[in-house]
């Protein structure tokens, strides 16, 4: 059997496909299947190692994007780089022809599916928000199967193929250390709480300004391991310098640009609290059953994670705090309301466990053996 993986250029995007992955190959195991080729198709590799430890073959697809409300000489320029797009996944295809495609959605995937309904390939579709992008819904149309995140998003979707799944969740971010152990791993030595600032892989200059903003004060109560992004750890490091000069507490204070998966487990262990955006992280967060802060971006496609946010929190698992009301006072009151009451910390905490609908990769992987392995017979 012969899977191609595709969509999104971003971490919300590509990790699922690694954990859907990882499940295929855990069926090949456990159910004793032929082990599947694997393909990723789309714009850049984003992870090279993670495709290579996976034994994912990349291939290049490139893709327009279409703005809307702005954009529209890009929009055109855009076409002509979708329709090379749809060149390359068409002769790609015509040489792997695959027995089932998997598709993130995002503009990025618009070229291989194209590709797909011109040969007739099966397609599985996941939705991560709980508003489906644009690329999804019309995905949707002809996908053979469609998992979705949030039970919020199914009504955007033919009932007959619709799955409420979850979100993938990679494997080997789903056990972690002991907490002891995620606190030596960050040379965190005190008794002080830890939370864990998480925005996103490529990091939330917003929730940044809001943690330097209360940075001084809460290093006196918290320790705080900070994904800054890679683009503002620089920045963030010579802020904090300052912040932090002469504070006895400044050791409590963690950034890093980016956290990996071992360093996530490490973090996710150690930490009491979350602060993040209401992306797919927040899945991972319920996996971890941890309290959160949730600060959905302002403006989102679809405004989907404010959906996402609101969607999480109704279920008790956390907080949502907009960012037109992220304001330091506001944010630091919110963290000290939480650690305050150990009781509605920990249902927060059972409340995202029970959030979480484990296992979303492996029925995945199961809906993609039991539509590939009919098409290839």
């Amino acid at each position: 059997m012969k899977v191609i993986f595709t969509g999104g250029a971003s971490g919300g995007h590509f990790y699922p496909i690694i954990a859907v992955a990882q499940a295929l190959d855990s069926l090949v195991f456990d159910e004793k299947y032929v082990k599947p080729k694997m393909f990723y198709f789309g714009p850049t590799e984003y992870d090279k190692k993670l495709l290579f430890d996976n034994d994912i073959v990349f291939k290049r697809v490139v893709a327009g994007k279409r703005r809307v409300g702005y954009g529209r000489f890009q929009n055109f320029l855009d076409l002509f780089v979708t329709l090379r797009g749809i060149l390359q996944a068409v002769w790609h295809m015509y040489r792997i022809f695959p027995d089932v495609v998997f598709s993130k959605g995002s503009f990025t995937s618009i070229p291989v599916l194209i590709a797909a309904r011109l040969f007739g390939i099966p397609v599985v579709v996941h939705e991560s928000d709980s508003r489906p992008g644009r690329a999804n819904i019309w995905a949707g149309a002809f996908a053979n199967k469609v998992a979705v995140s949030y039970p919020d998003a199914a009504e955007f979707f033919d009932m007959n193929k619709v799955a409420v799944t979850g979100n993938p969740i990679r494997k080997e971010l789903l056990v972690l250390p002991t907490k002891e152990e995620g606190r030596s791993f960050f040379e965190i030595e005190n008794d002080a709480p830890v939370i864990l600032v998480m925005g996103g892989s490529q990091g939330a200059e917003k929730i940044n300004e809001a943690v330097l903003g209360i940075l001084g004060r809460a290093v006196s109560y918290y320790s705080i391991i900070h994904q800054t992004g890679a683009y503002n750890f620089e920045e963030i490091n010579r802020t904090k310098d300052v912040i932090l000069e002469g504070n006895q507490h400044k050791e409590r204070y963690k950034p890093l640009a980016f956290l990996d998966a071992e360093e996530t487990r490490h973090a996710a262990a150690a930490a009491d609290l979350v602060i993040t955006r209401a992306g797919s992280s927040l899945f991972e967060i319920a996996e971890w059953k941890i309290p959160s802060v949730v600060i959905p971006i302002n403006i989102s496609n679809a405004d989907h994670q404010r959906a996402n946010a609101y969607a999480y929190t109704h279920e008790g698992a956390g907080v949502v705090i907009e960012e037109a009301n992220l304001t330091p006072n506001i944010i630091l009151s919110q963290i000290h309301s939480i650690f305050s009451n150990d009781s509605i910390r920990n249902q927060m905490g059972e409340a995202a466990h029970n959030f979480a609908r484990s296992g979303a990769a492996k029925k995945i992987a199961h809906a993609l053996f039991d539509i590939g392995m009919k098409h290839e017979k």
